[in-house]
């Protein structure tokens, strides 16, 4: 490994950027030209977007490899990690194609890191109520989701709590993460249309195979329908191992109480951007 790694790659990935994020105008201007040598696949789900699904997906359709691109899991609020980048764009990982599937709000330093290197990231427009009802769900089944959390560590009595108690910890607690999340994305892809792709979960749920098409096209990775919908049969007949919960629209309301309700829409109320969108975010 790393016999790819020219000069300047390597001071690149020991160059600290500015406080804000951004790159010395040198370093921006050699990570733009590495950018354009591999096109790569990038994941900017919020959790319960059906992001593992469809990192699953791509993979199979471009024949991808799936590439943990950030900094550490931990925390789940990503820090997207340059060696790593860097690595695969000069050819470390082999041939395949980059998968990369990340939880993180578009703030400047995440911004300033997919200009530089020319990434074209995609996100996934869902009611925050149901991903917090999803994500309940998997709180409740799965320990390990619990180890993680969402930028917070859950508590460790969590799931002896009632119902009740844990849709309070998730509106008071997880909720203004998404809100967080769709404010930065929300505002990046009005700034940035042509770098930013956002998707819709009603749209994934009735055309699975055009919403992968339309990353991939966003990805400079097109390929036919005829192999979009293999792939998607394909992560279909294994969705459980990909923390595909149930892919409905509107369950939140059955989580959430309509005075919590109030309390997120009030959050959103804080950003003009989000109250355009509140319909579909809540």
């Amino acid at each position: 490994m790393l016999e790819n790694l020219d000069e300047n790659a390597i001071r690149a990935a020991f160059a600290q950027p500015n406080n804000d994020g951004s790159f010395p105008e040198a370093f921006r201007d050699y990570l733009r030209a590495l950018g354009m040598r591999r096109p790569s696949v990038i994941l900017a789900f919020p959790p319960k977007a059906a992001g593992t699904f469809l990192r699953t997906a791509a993979i199979v359709a471009v024949e991808g490899q799936l590439i943990r691109a950030v900094h550490a899991q931990g925390g789940r609020d990503a820090q997207p990690y340059l060696p790593m980048f860097l690595s695969y764009l000069c050819g470390e990982f082999g041939e395949a194609p980059l998968v990369t599937h990340m939880h993180l709000q578009a703030l400047p330093a995440n911004r300033h890191f997919f200009d530089a290197l020319g990434l074209r990231p995609v996100i996934m427009l869902r009611s925050i109520t149901d991903m917090l009802a999803s994500y309940r769900d998997m709180l409740d089944a799965d320990p390990a989701a619990r180890a993680d959390g969402l930028n917070c560590t859950i508590p460790a009595g969590y799931s002896e709590w009632s119902k009740a108690a844990k849709s309070e910890f998730l509106i008071d607690v997880l909720a203004p993460w998404y809100v967080g999340y769709y404010a930065t994305w929300l505002d990046y892809a009005r700034a940035a249309p042509g770098r930013v792709c956002m998707l819709t979960y009603r749209d994934f749920l009735d055309s699975p195979a055009e919403t992968l098409s339309a990353l991939l096209d966003h990805a400079d990775m097109p390929v036919s329908r005829a192999i979009c919908d293999a792939a998607i049969a394909e992560t279909w007949a294994e969705r459980g191992e990909h923390r595909f919960n149930l892919g409905e629209c509107g369950r939140g309301r059955l989580y959430f109480t309509a005075e919590q309700a109030a309390r997120l829409r009030q959050m959103l109320s804080y950003y003009p951007i989000l109250r355009e969108r509140e319909g579909e975010l809540l």
